[in-house]
């Protein structure tokens, strides 16, 4: 076993098509990329303390990057995803950035977020109990999964964490409050998923998820 990276305290762990490796950083505020055999990892987004202000993160916890190397960031104590391009300075707000609440336009502890070919935002709206979408440019969300408050039944989330589409364009999200997988039908943004199937597992903490063809993957 070999470490790759140490003395870091974070939630997000990613990788970009060419391997490198991408961690958030909760304490510093910050995500980090990795290239193979670097020992140091360079800051992609934020590095410049905890705050609100364009080039700042607050609790970035999950991250994803795209086929263009932008690093999209879960801001969740500032309620708002960000987006960094590639050698950016600062980010641009694509999903939340409102405030604190529940309307179509704000987000509450973003956590779990993937990003389609279309630069659709999904995210894991963790204290609303809800999977959003924002249009790529758009200024407000639509609520595809849960929006129907803290709860156990099949159409209702608690505390949930990451999210992962399947070649089927199946979103499975992990539902910790309620210690269960649930895997939705999706539809497109416009359209209620269906409940497919559901769950039950155990698990300690706050885990990541992915899917291929053959498997479901939980860290």
């Amino acid at each position: 076993m070999k470490t790759i990276v140490s003395n870091i305290s974070g939630i997000g762990l990613t990788m970009d098509i060419h391997g490198n490796l991408y961690a958030s950083d909760t304490v510093n505020h910050e995500v980090k990329r990795w290239k193979r055999g670097d020992a140091d990892g360079v800051v992609v987004a934020g590095g410049h303390g905890m705050g609100c202000a364009l080039n700042q993160l607050n609790y970035p916890s999950y991250i994803f990057v795209d086929e263009d190397l932008s690093v999209y960031v879960s801001d969740s104590n500032n309620d708002r995803v960000m987006k960094w391009e590639k050698d950016a300075t600062e980010g641009m707000i694509v999903a939340g950035g409102n405030g604190r609440g529940n309307t179509e336009k704000q987000l509450n502890r973003p956590h779990g977020i993937v990003v389609d070919r279309l630069r659709n935002v999904y995210v894991a709206d963790r204290d609303n109990y809800r999977v959003v979408c924002w249009p790529n440019g758009s200024q407000k969300g639509h609520v595809i999964v849960g929006g129907n408050g803290k709860g156990n039944r099949a159409d209702q989330l608690d505390q949930i964490h990451g999210l992962a589409f399947d070649q089927q364009k199946n979103l499975w999200v992990t539902d910790c409050g309620n210690h269960r997988i649930q895997v939705f039908k999706f539809l497109g943004p416009d359209s209620d998923p269906n409940t497919m199937s559901q769950q039950s597992t155990s698990w300690n903490g706050m885990p990541r998820i992915s899917v291929d063809s053959l498997c479901l993957y939980l860290q």
